[in-house]
C-alpha cells in the first residue's frame, strides 16, 4: 500500500532523507528539527500504516521488515527516488537497520534515534501497563485541545518521556496526543514486533550512527538498549538530558549528528 508522504520543497541538489516515527506517533513528530534538516537535505517525511495520514487496512504485515519494505516502494513510486540517508526514532529505527540489511546499497547513511529492537529478550505478548499512554490518549482526545494547557495533564503525558517534558512546545505535546489518540495501527505494529528483535546483518559500508537518551524510561538501557545487536561499526552515542525522544529534547545536537553521520559515505 502507499504510504502518506510529505516532502520539503528545498533546493533539488540536496541529497534525500527520510524521516521515520515510532508506535503511535506520526511525521509530525519531526517538526522540531525538519527547518534545520532541510537545509541540507530534501526531506521526505512517511506516516507508517494506521498512523498519521496513512490509513490502516486489516491483515496488513506489519513487522518491521514489511514496513520497510513499503517504505521503499512508496518513495520509490511517488519520488523517484531509490537512494537515501534515512533518520528513524523508536520502530521507525527499527524499521531505518532493516532498510539497511535488505538494501544497503540504497541507504546512504543511517541515524538511529533511540531505535527498537534491540532488546535482549523480545516480549512475546502484549503486556497492558505499557499501553498506557495510548488509552491515555484515547480518552482525553475530546479533551486534548485545552487539556493541554494544564500542567498537570502535560506531566501526566509526557514526564515520562521526557526529562525536559516542562519545556517541551504546547505544538509538540498537541500532535503527539493526537496521533496517538487516532492511531488505529497502534496494536498492529506493537504485534508486529512481539517475539522478533533486530538481528539481521548491516555492511560496514553503511555509516550508522545510534544514539539513545540517557533518561529513555520507554527503551531502559538495561533491557533495550543492547549493543552487540546493532551493526558492529555503528557509531554508539548516549545523550544527557534526553528521553525518548531526542528530537525534541536535544533537536539541535540530533541534526548535528544527522549532518556528521550523512557526511561519510
Amino acid at each position: 500500500m502507499g504510504l502518506h508522504t510529505t516532502l520539503t520543497l528545498t533546493n533539488s541538489a540536496h541529497p534525500p532523507l527520510v524521516l521515520i516515527h515510532g508506535l503511535g506517533s506520526a511525521a509530525t513528530a519531526f517538526k522540531p528539527i525538519i527547518p534545520a534538516l532541510s537545509e541540507s537535505f530534501r526531506v521526505i517525511t512517511v506516516d507508517l500504516p494506521g498512523h498519521g495520514q496513512t490509513t490502516y487496512v486489516a491483515g496488513l504485515a506489519m513487522d518491521p521488515r514489511s514496513l520497510a519494505e513499503a517504505i521503499f516502494d512508496t518513495i520509490e513510486n511517488k519520488y523517484g527516488v531509490k537512494n537515501f540517508h534515512v533518520v528513524g526514532n523508536s520502530l521507525g529505527g527499527w524499521i531505518a537497520l532493516e532498510m539497511a540489511a535488505a538494501e544497503p546499497n540504497r541507504i546512504l547513511s543511517l541515524t538511529g534515534l533511540a531505535p527498537a529492537g534491540l532488546w535482549l529478550k523480545p516480549a512475546s505478548g502484549r503486556l497492558p501497563s505499557e499501553a498506557q499512554s495510548y488509552y491515555l490518549a484515547k480518552t482525553l482526545r475530546p479533551f486534548v485541545k485545552v487539556g493541554l494547557r494544564a500542567r498537570s495533564l502535560r506531566k501526566i503525558g509526557f514526564s515520562m518521556v521526557s526529562p525536559k517534558w516542562q519545556e517541551l512546545s504546547y505544538e509538540i505535546c498537541y500532535d503527539a496526543s493526537i496521533a496517538m489518540g487516532n492511531c488505529k495501527g497502534y496494536f498492529p505494529a506493537w504485534d508486529g514486533m512481539l517475539t522478533r528483535r533486530f538481528e539481521a546483518h548491516v555492511p560496514a559500508k553503511v555509516p550508522i550512527t545510534i544514539l539513545f537518551g540517557d533518561s529513555d524510561n520507554t527503551l531502559p538501557a538495561d533491557v533495550s538498549q543492547e549493543r552487540s545487536l546493532a551493526p558492529a561499526h555503528s557509531n554508539w552515542l548516549v545523550i544527557d538530558n534526553c528521553g525518548h525522544a531526542p528530537m525534541w529534547d536535544q533537536p539541535e545536537l540530533v541534526v548535528e549528528i544527522v549532518r556528521e553521520t550523512s557526511a561519510k559515505i
